[in-house]
């Protein structure tokens, strides 16, 4: 895969950023991360650029583990599903046979009633 140079700017510093990401991609997260630098800065002059950055990074972590936590749950209730859908299928499939060997006992004992 090709690597694309990125140049970004976030907290007034230049970055060049080496990727396989799409250029566009890069450069919306660097403006998202810059964005809220910002925000951060603007609502607490007295941080420095690292200290917002330091708060913005913790902040993006908490988000990726809560994420990632959300997206293991969904995955374990995908697999209860389609162990329960896997389940019912079987379930069906010995109803299914049920009634069809209740069908032929039911016409054995017509053809039975019939050549009385």
């Amino acid at each position: 895969m090709n690597k694309n140079r990125v140049q970004v700017k976030i907290g007034g510093a230049t970055y060049t950023i080496v990727t396989e990401d799409d250029t566009q991609y890069v450069e919306a997260l660097a403006e998202e991360i810059n964005n809220e630098i910002r925000s951060v800065c603007n609502s607490n002059p007295s941080l420095s650029i690292t200290q917002a950055a330091v708060l913005v990074a913790l902040d993006q972590a908490d988000a990726c583990k809560k994420a990632s936590a959300s997206a293991d749950n969904l995955r374990v209730q995908i697999k209860d599903y389609l162990e329960e859908s896997a389940r019912a299928k079987m379930e069906v499939e010995v109803a299914r046979r049920e009634v069809e060997r209740l069908n032929r006992e039911i016409s054995n004992l017509r053809d039975r009633l019939n050549n009385r």
